[in-house]
């Protein structure tokens, strides 16, 4: 069975909820992929939610701003990017975490 709906509901949960969905997911599904999918999610999100937690506190010296803006825009192209191949059928991978 073709999962690309839950797939994509799961790169689009860093819009919404980006911790409890792809947990919700691989804790839920049987099928591998789905689950690789999902914990690559969640360890991108709990990653990047750590990187940008980082950068704002050091957003006070200069160099935390560049690294607030280039985290900020890396949480929001790679899930847009990530629904757009699991709606079309293609594997997609998170950068730094290759194929969990």
């Amino acid at each position: 069975m073709d999962h690309n709906g839950v797939k994509a509901i799961t790169h689009a949960s860093a819009f919404f909820a980006p911790i409890l969905v792809p947990l919700i997911v691989w804790l839920l599904m049987s099928d591998r992929t789905v689950k690789s999918m999902a914990l690559q999610a969640l360890l991108f999100h709990i990653i990047m939610s750590v990187l940008i937690g980082i950068s704002i506190m050091f957003s006070y010296i200069i160099i935390g701003i560049p690294f607030l803006i280039v985290f900020g825009l890396m949480g929001i192209y790679y899930p847009i990017k990530g629904i757009i191949y699991s709606l079309s059928g293609r594997r997609f991978h998170y950068p730094f975490l290759g194929g969990v």
